[in-house]
């Protein structure tokens, strides 16, 4: 398993990143452990959560993945084997502290709560989950209306978190700090103000990247070389949609679909067209869909690590062996020309 540097941090991390999401409400904690173990004896060293986690949320399922990913720590003793990732709600969940946004003291209760519940003593890389000013990840970029954000109140509020994040460094409970879902313009502002005031630097940035969700390419890409702010990609697979499993109507039993009606964004009359012809294509080239859409995101020069979500042990075998596949000149034209003709489906 190759490993990649995480910005500026001095660590290194394997390109395919263990996600969790799932654990606690599609995968039981047995299966949460049995993918853990898996996912070490295949060579992985990085495993990304949330204290949101199990998706989708609620307050039954709040914290229940890390709960899960804290009894395998304590049962095996092996807390050290893995570069552990977790993040802060970024609020606006009204059972997570009453939805109250990211602020120095909320940091605190965040990562406390995540320490007792991971049964550790650190995490190594701190994430915010979301911007709360408002941003287009989720599927809201149809939506999405900079024009109302107030800078002074955002930048006051990254400013007031990148304080608490370094409390948390300074007491030795997180060790790097990162982003998730966010835009160009917000990297630069925790960057500069992190700089400013002497306060930890973002190492990375988890955002969406997939054959079909490609915003990653412009902007966002620039600022990754110049800044090593190197991209920890999730929904690779859009949510399995790019595996065709949803196509023409179908929902297959136990799917993500299934235990959340109308949250399968991706899945539209729009992504259907660009998911077919990326699914022939694998086909032309005797490649499995899956393990195509990874090594793609794989072979892009942002990429410091994909993050992986599987429900069942053939999907994640299936997924980390993507880390072997180089793909063809040929084959990354072809998906070249078929991004030029299904440039936005999402």
């Amino acid at each position: 398993m190759k490993q990649r540097k995480l910005g500026r941090t001095g660590l290194e991390v394997t390109e395919i990143c263990l996600g969790t999401m799932t654990w606690g409400v599609q995968n039981t904690e047995a299966d949460a452990h049995e993918q853990i173990d898996y996912a070490l004896d295949a060579g992985i060293n990085f495993m990304d959560t949330a204290e949101v986690y199990a998706i989708p949320s609620s307050p039954d399922t709040y914290g229940k993945t890390e709960t899960y990913i804290g009894s395998w720590f304590k049962k095996t003793g092996k807390r050290d084997k893995f570069i552990l990732a977790s993040k802060i709600s970024g609020g606006g969940t009204n059972w997570i502290r009453e939805g109250r946004r990211p602020d120095r003291q909320s940091v605190r209760e965040a990562v406390e709560g995540s320490l007792k519940r991971l049964q550790t003593d650190y995490i190594d890389l701190y994430q915010v989950h979301y911007a709360s000013r408002g941003h287009y990840h989720f599927g809201t970029a149809w939506k999405y209306a900079p024009e109302n954000q107030d800078t002074a109140d955002v930048l006051d509020n990254i400013a007031d978190t990148l304080q608490g994040l370094d409390d948390m460094v300074r007491e030795g409970k997180i060790r790097h700090v990162g982003l998730s879902n966010e835009t160009a313009w917000g990297i630069g502002q925790w960057l500069k103000l992190a700089e400013q005031g002497g306060l930890p630097r973002v190492a990375s940035v988890q955002n969406e990247y997939s054959l079909i969700q490609r915003v990653f390419d412009l902007d966002l890409a620039e600022l990754s070389h110049h800044e090593d702010v190197g991209l920890l990609a999730y929904s690779s697979l859009a949510s399995g949609v790019l595996t065709g499993k949803y196509l023409g109507g179908q929902v297959p039993p136990g799917t993500r679909a299934t235990v959340q009606p109308g949250g399968l964004w991706r899945n539209n009359d729009y992504s259907a067209p660009a998911v077919q012809a990326y699914i022939d294509l694998a086909a032309r080239h005797g490649l499995d869909i899956a393990q195509m859409a990874i090594a793609f995101a794989l072979s892009r020069p942002f990429m410091t690590a994909v993050i992986i979500g599987a429900t069942t042990m053939e999907q994640l075998k299936t997924d980390i062996a993507a880390a072997d596949l180089t793909l063809s000149d040929e084959v990354i034209s072809e998906i070249n020309a078929i991004y030029r003709a299904y440039p936005r489906p999402l």
